[in-house]
């Protein structure tokens, strides 16, 4: 078996995924070459220069921040569809939906100087709460060494259990220090900050999310990602990043899966219902009869 073999296997997928499950975080070392994430940092290289810093108490004025990265370098595509982190993801939160989506790609830069970021959950941008269902899954990659003095992130373990509490004790907090081709995967569910940056040099990276395929991202897909650039990613790439319909009729264009805007062919067609199995059984039922409505009747909540 080889390394990348064994570095994606059940028994890798099962292991770390119980990790993120048990302390709400998972470090996986050399997750994948340094020379694809040199390759991906000079891509991007120029668009750090030219970014302005961000605004605004959250983000913070000593942060640059730009996004809709699947369109700024080939490269992100080994990143997104790693086949470890995108197993791990699924298993975390395919029990909540029947297809996970990219939530959102974003290059974070921490300039010489900047503050530690306040602590939050991002699941926080969702005002639902269902005990025992994560939302998120986010995976922060490095392009410069994280460490406790240029602003690595800073993570309350076991904290996705501690719901009710916005603070916890900053004695209780990690520092997610690591090198480049390392990831870092945390739950949205997960109190985390940014770290303050008290060195001379930029901490640079960037996080991957991937949420419930029913929840609206925090990144609107189709103007990231409009068809004309959607059409040049692979198909699987395409779908993860919004082009594919989420049953019940969730995501749709003309009441057809957005997919369809990926095709050449222009010619006028039909809406199509996206239902699920029972569903169509309901509906079959109400027709024929004898008719119970069902547990949910037609609105049943989108679970697997």
């Amino acid at each position: 078996m080889t390394v990348q073999q064994q570095r994606f296997s059940p028994e890798a997928v099962a292991s770390w995924s119980a990790a993120l499950r048990r302390d709400g975080y998972c470090i996986i070392p050399d997750a994948v070459d340094t020379s694809a994430v040199d390759t991906l940092a000079g891509d991007l290289a120029g668009a750090f220069e030219t970014t302005p810093a961000a605004s605004g108490p959250f983000y913070g004025p000593w942060t640059k921040r730009f996004h809709g990265l699947l369109g700024r370098s080939a490269e992100m595509d080994s990143f997104v569809r790693d086949p470890l982190i995108l197993s791990i993801a699924e298993e975390i939160l395919l029990s909540g939906c029947e297809v996970i989506q990219l939530n959102l790609t974003q290059a974070i830069e921490i300039m010489p100087g900047g503050r530690e970021q306040p602590p939050h959950r991002d699941q926080d941008m969702w005002p639902v709460r269902q005990p025992g269902l994560e939302y998120l899954v986010n995976v922060m990659w490095p392009f410069t060494p994280y460490t406790a003095e240029n602003g690595a992130t800073i993570l309350w373990p076991g904290s996705h259990l501690r719901q009710d509490e916005i603070v916890l004790d900053s004695n209780e907090a990690i520092v997610a220090e690591m090198a480049p081709g390392s990831a870092l995967l945390f739950l949205g569910s997960t109190l985390h900050a940014g770290g303050a940056n008290r060195t001379t040099e930029s901490r640079r990276g960037m996080i991957v999310s991937y949420s419930l395929g029913w929840l609206k991202p925090y990144e609107l897909p189709w103007l990231a990602y409009p068809p004309e650039i959607a059409r040049t990613f692979p198909r699987e790439l395409a779908k993860l990043a919004g082009y594919r319909s989420h049953r019940p009729n969730l995501g749709t264009f003309e009441g057809r899966c957005a997919s369809d805007l990926l095709s050449e062919d222009v010619t006028p067609k039909g809406a199509v219902d996206a239902l699920r199995p029972e569903q169509e059984a309901l509906i079959e039922q109400y027709y024929t009869g004898p008719f119970d409505g069902g547990q949910h009747g037609f609105a049943a909540p989108p679970r697997k």
